[in-house]
């Protein structure tokens, strides 16, 4: 199963609005057509529908699909067969064994469950899986909360434990990590902290509800023109010493030389997907 390599942007549109397909695309390095919560149950056939009949580029596409279980679990994945998409996003994954009912496909498991979060890292096994979500709102539900947020905007210890442990779930298994997304719209100021906190955690990507959150997302995944030149400044140094050394009176080891090296790599994939993608 090849590795994940959409985001950092990742942009949800109801996959009942094909008026918008285009647009969600234009505005972000990848797009979730949604099949599940954004999408009225009476409107599903109709989404499915516009699924098969408005293609997008399916390297930059996933498709979330109902719950294994559901009434339309099965119709999403007969209407998927009739495309050429193979990323999905598997709504409530809870058990491992559901991912087996799914093969050809390259899984993003979302969980968003207490059961879905508890069962993270035999989900993060499963050989078809290539990167967790986790939710932070369905996850507060499921255990008969109200709110994932304190009054300040900031996350509860519950959901920043089930932030953690998906994110430890995804990295044990050498799997990307998707971050919820930020419901407070206008709130550019929290969305970019919380980015920011995500990528510098390990996340490899975050998940939006607007396209005008697509910016400030990306903003705080790329490294900065200094961050990227000191990175490239500490792998010369590493050059020409051997084991542990010194640069501007700080000791670097392999781990800092991983640090280095992820930010070099992150900043030419970035670089490289708006040569690729530019916006229009």
């Amino acid at each position: 199963m090849s590795t994940f390599t959409m985001g950092p942007s990742i942009l949800f549109c109801p996959a009942d609005r094909p008026d918008r397909y285009a647009k969600a695309l234009q505005r972000a390095d990848a797009v979730i057509l949604d099949l599940e919560d954004a999408v009225a149950p009476e409107n599903r056939e109709r989404a499915r529908t516009c699924l098969v009949g408005n293609p997008l580029d399916p390297a930059r596409t996933i498709v979330r699909v109902n719950p294994v279980g559901s009434d339309d679990f099965a119709a999403d994945i007969k209407a998927l067969s009739s495309t050429g998409y193979t990323t999905i996003m598997l709504a409530k994954t809870e058990d491992p064994r559901d991912l087996a009912k799914i093969p050809g496909y390259r899984v993003v498991a979302l969980c968003e469950t207490a059961l879905g979060i508890l069962n993270a890292p035999a989900i993060a096994a499963a050989t078809n899986v290539v990167a967790l979500m986790w939710g932070a709102e369905d996850l507060v539900a499921s255990l008969g909360g109200s709110s994932s947020r304190n009054d300040s905007g900031t996350y509860r210890n519950v959901a920043l434990h089930a932030r953690s442990q998906v994110l430890l779930a995804a990295g044990a298994h050498g799997k990307a990590a998707i971050d919820s997304v930020y419901i407070d719209i206008p709130d550019h100021e929290g969305l970019l902290a919380e980015s920011i906190d995500a990528a510098a955690s390990g996340f490899r990507a975050k998940a939006s509800i607007h396209p005008g959150q697509m910016p400030i997302i990306r903003m705080a995944f790329t490294p900065t023109s200094e961050q990227v030149q000191r990175a490239q400044q500490i792998l010369d140094a590493a050059q020409g010493a051997s084991g542990v050394f010194t640069f501007e009176g700080k000791m670097v080891d392999e781990p800092l030389l991983r640090h280095a090296r992820a930010t070099v790599a992150l900043s030419d994939a970035l670089h490289h997907s708006l040569r690729d993608n530019p916006e229009e």
